[in-house]
């Protein structure tokens, strides 16, 4: 485990600065601490809860940051209790030194007092991913949600409440970038006054900006409990329990879990978008109906396995990264190619007739007649839906159909659905005539 970055110097001043009595005291343990990360930034909210020994009259902390991205720009110390009479009323950056600072605190008590000490840093973020197990009928889906947690932050945070932020931050200033500088306001020599207080303020007020949206507590949520809440145009998840996060280390979290997920499957053929194959998609509605529907659902990837009896035995099926599944939208989850569902469709005759000519004796319209069989084969041991787009390539055309083609649907001008509900390891065929007019045949 890496040691911890703190250290705290505390000067107690029982008379006058020159018989100023110096004692060196190391900073305790957390007792807790808190990490808010959010998805769309390398930016992470940090709150500490310490408790400090203090004395009565000037006390000051002195700070180090070395190895960290912190942005030392955004730390900010708060008493949690002695409200009044506790006073945290500078921190200061010394000359000619790095990554160090030095709080001030006026403390009329004497003791122990627990202290809020919260911060900006990058390095830590998260990935959502999801894992999701069909039923034998592949009518529901077991949804479990998951978020892998990574940390290259340069510091171990023990016993952490992990919150997620998931919607998009507008940074002034991008935090690795402040916390890397070599002064915390630029080079206290080389850059003007003026610049110097302008770096300030616009760390500040990134870190006013996140402070705003947050949902303001002062006390970490209860332990073994998943919180979802909405934020302004955020959304707050709060993973269950603590768990620890070490530099340079990856952790996998729960996230959510939904049981008997209604689904639709459909398998999909197209051949100008997916050639000859069939694809299947997975459609999920992010309700209340299906289990879901309190938050967003991130973007992210989901593998879904198939359950194959009572002896829990699983088959994968597929893999799907998705976008971001707002609140009552659904979403069709592409699980790739198949081979137990095949379609084929050929051409099995073509021609032309009904010309129509200029006064000239050149042709100014015609019909053109292709006929075409399409077969479905299902080879799975469930019914499959077999969704076929032909697209015609004109908005002039007439149809004849025959044979079992399902659910017919003229979905644009220029291009037609069919939908077949197929019964396990089952055949169907149907055929029909498409004839298109060119030119004057067209009007």
């Amino acid at each position: 485990m890496k040691r911890p970055y703190w250290f705290i110097v505390l000067v107690l001043f029982w008379s006058c600065p020159a018989g100023a009595k110096i004692d060196l005291v190391s900073l305790p343990d957390r007792d807790s601490v808190q990490l808010t990360i959010y998805n769309s930034a390398d930016l992470t909210l940090v709150r500490e809860s310490r408790e400090l020994t203090l004395q009565k009259g000037v006390n000051r902390m002195q700070f180090s940051w070395a190895n960290t991205l912190i942005d030392p720009t955004s730390l900010e110390m708060l008493p949690r209790s002695g409200a009044g009479k506790i006073d945290v009323f500078d921190l200061s950056y010394p000359p000619r030194t790095e990554n160090l600072g030095v709080w001030q605190i006026e403390s009329s008590l004497g003791g122990k007092v627990p202290m809020q000490i919260s911060y900006l840093t990058s390095g830590l973020s998260w990935r959502p991913f999801y894992i999701g197990t069909l039923s034998p009928n592949e009518q529901t889906l077991d949804l479990q949600g998951y978020v892998r947690v990574s940390n290259a932050s340069g510091e171990d945070y023990e016993n952490a409440q992990v919150r997620l932020i998931v919607g998009e931050v507008n940074l002034l200033d991008e935090i690795a970038t402040l916390a890397r500088r070599r002064h915390p306001y630029g080079s206290p020599v080389a850059r003007p006054e003026a610049d110097q207080i302008a770096y300030g303020q616009r760390a500040k007020a990134a870190f006013e900006t996140v402070e705003a949206e947050m949902v303001r507590t002062t006390a970490m949520a209860a332990p073994k409990k998943i919180e979802k809440k909405g934020v302004s145009e955020y959304f707050l998840y709060t993973i269950e329990g603590t768990e620890t996060i070490a530099h340079r280390w990856s952790k996998r979290l729960p996230s959510f879990r939904a049981g008997a997920v209604p689904v639709v499957n459909r398998y999909k053929y197209e051949e100008e978008r997916f050639g000859d194959a069939v694809v299947r998609f997975l459609r999920i509605e992010n309700d209340r109906k299906s289990g879901l529907g309190q938050t967003p659902v991130p973007a992210g990837e989901l593998q879904v396995f198939r359950s194959l009896g009572e002896d829990r035995r699983l088959a994968f099926v597929g893999r799907s990264r998705f976008k971001y599944i707002p609140v009552g939208k659904e979403a069709d989850l592409n699980l790739g190619p198949v081979e137990n569902v095949r379609v084929e469709a050929v051409l099995m005759h073509q021609a032309t007739g009904n010309y129509t000519f200029f006064k000239d004796g050149n042709i100014s319209g015609w019909d053109e007649e292709l006929g075409y069989r399409i077969q479905v084969k299902n080879r799975r041991p469930v019914a499959a839906a077999v969704e076929i787009v032909r697209n015609v390539g004109s908005p002039n055309w007439e149809i004849k159909l025959s044979g079992e083609y399902g659910e017919y649907t003229r979905v644009d001008a220029d291009s037609v659905k069919f939908l077949l509900n197929t019964a396990p390891r089952s055949e169907a065929e149907f055929t029909y005539t498409l004839t298109i007019h060119h030119g004057k045949r067209a009007e």
